[in-house]
């Protein structure tokens, strides 16, 4: 998968088929942060713009500007967990790291 990214910001993007429009939203960060467009092309220019006005806005606030995660996660597991993950991610022809990464997103989604 593809993703929109500026400044270290990406986006979440969804398509409304009630208003015919793509939406979009500054993902990995608490603060809400839209923008839309008609065409992809829109898309990424209100993104950047969305983005800069979030940079601009939280200066003129005196507040540093939330930052998205790193996308680096460190797990724990037990010896006999981690041996099952690592034959399931064989099995799939993936890395354990993507192999969990598929796993961890498909419950996000669910």
């Amino acid at each position: 998968m593809n993703a929109m990214n500026y400044k270290g910001y990406a986006a979440r993007i969804e398509y409304s088929d009630e208003d015919g429009l793509l939406i979009g939203h500054i993902a990995g960060i608490r603060d809400v942060v839209g923008f839309h467009g008609e065409s992809v092309k829109e898309l990424r220019m209100a993104f950047e713009e969305a983005v800069d006005d979030y940079l601009e806005t939280c200066a003129k606030l005196g507040r540093p500007p939330q930052k998205p995660y790193s996308g680096k996660l460190s797990l724990r597991l037990e010896p006999a967990l981690h041996a099952s993950v690592a034959v399931k991610a064989e099995l799939a022809n993936k890395s354990i790291n993507q192999w969990v990464a598929d796993v961890l997103d498909r419950e996000a989604h669910a």
